[in-house]
């Protein structure tokens, strides 16, 4: 950038590239900054919010989440990122696109509204998603949509300390436990081809699922981990979602769900970090319930994840073009 921009880089940027000087006790909360737009030329990922929590189980909230990771990125947008060492906007075009519409008194008709949204980005652009929940179950029409796009069955990388894969054969029915099954049983995954990670609860049906519980990590630590992770995804296109609660509730109390014995903020964020061999086309951090939350200490954890997988997308732009 020829000129120095002093605030609210959200609306007052000039291009889609580099970062502005901000005050990170003021100014627009858009994700680490950037413009709200939804001129999608030239983009390369687009932050969006699907602000749902009707799916819930236990605690409600969710719905808040968008708005408490946009928050919590400030200081991110502040200086080059750890452990990365750049600004991952001097070469990454990416955009904030707002939430998705939906009518939270019409349920039935929410998870076409987020499909649509979805389709809306990714068939008329060249962007990839990364979207922020809401809790857990927006990522079964995210899958549709990016399934439609590039093809079907796609490799899942889960983290979360729950499988999601519980019984649930009611087509129209929101629930934040059962939407695995449901894109297992649609064909959108292949479970094969899928790894689930920080798993702490049981299901009497993993569904062929790769399981990486909790104690496995705990045990085996990140580089196996990420080893298991490359052997089982290998080439394929893999949607990966990161739903906060797979932290221990130490580092994630924000959360609807909260199951102790999880994954700390350093291991999960290792992990995340050394994923950059993988093809992932579309992305997703879920269930940040800030009312619950202490000192924003998930809102905050679940910014670092989404800003790692932004690094993640930098490298693999910035490798593809030399």
């Amino acid at each position: 950038m020829s000129e120095k921009i002093y605030g609210d880089g959200a609306f007052r940027r000039p291009g889609l590239m580099g970062s502005t000087i901000e005050n990170t006790y003021s100014g627009a909360l858009s994700f680490m900054r950037r413009q709200y737009t939804r001129n999608l030329d030239g983009v390369d990922v687009v932050v969006s919010g699907v602000p749902l929590d009707l799916a819930t189980t236990f605690r409600p909230g969710a719905r808040l989440g968008p708005a408490a990771i946009r928050a919590a990125s400030v200081q991110l947008a502040e200086l080059n990122l750890f452990p990365w060492g750049f600004d991952p906007f001097d070469d990454l075009a990416v955009v904030d696109y707002g939430d998705c519409w939906f009518d939270a008194h019409q349920p039935w008709t929410i998870r076409e509204s987020i499909k649509q949204h979805a389709l809306d980005i990714i068939t008329n652009s060249h962007a990839k998603m990364l979207t922020f929940g809401g809790d857990h179950y927006i990522t079964y029409p995210l899958l549709q949509a990016h399934v439609e796009k590039y093809g079907k069955p796609l490799s899942l990388l889960h983290f979360d300390a729950h499988c999601d894969t519980w019984p649930d054969d009611a087509p129209d029915s929101l629930n934040h436990g059962t939407m695995f099954y449901k894109a297992i049983h649609d064909g959108l995954i292949d479970p094969n081809a899928s790894a689930q990670v920080g798993i702490r609860t049981w299901n009497t049906d993993f569904m062929g699922m790769n399981m990486l519980f909790a104690p496995w990590v705990h045990e085996h630590g990140v580089e196996a981990t990420v080893a298991r992770i490359e052997d089982i995804i290998g080439d394929n296109p893999v949607y990966l979602t990161f739903d906060i609660d797979c932290l221990d509730p130490a580092f994630a109390p924000g959360t609807g769900t909260p199951v102790a014995g999880g994954l700390s903020s350093h291991q999960a964020l290792s992990i995340v970090r050394a994923l950059g061999n993988l093809d992932i086309v579309g992305m997703d951090v879920v269930e940040v319930a800030p009312a619950y939350d202490n000192a924003e200490i998930t809102a905050i954890a679940a910014a670092h994840v989404a800003a790692d997988m932004l690094c993640l997308m930098r490298n693999k732009k910035v490798a593809g073009q030399r």
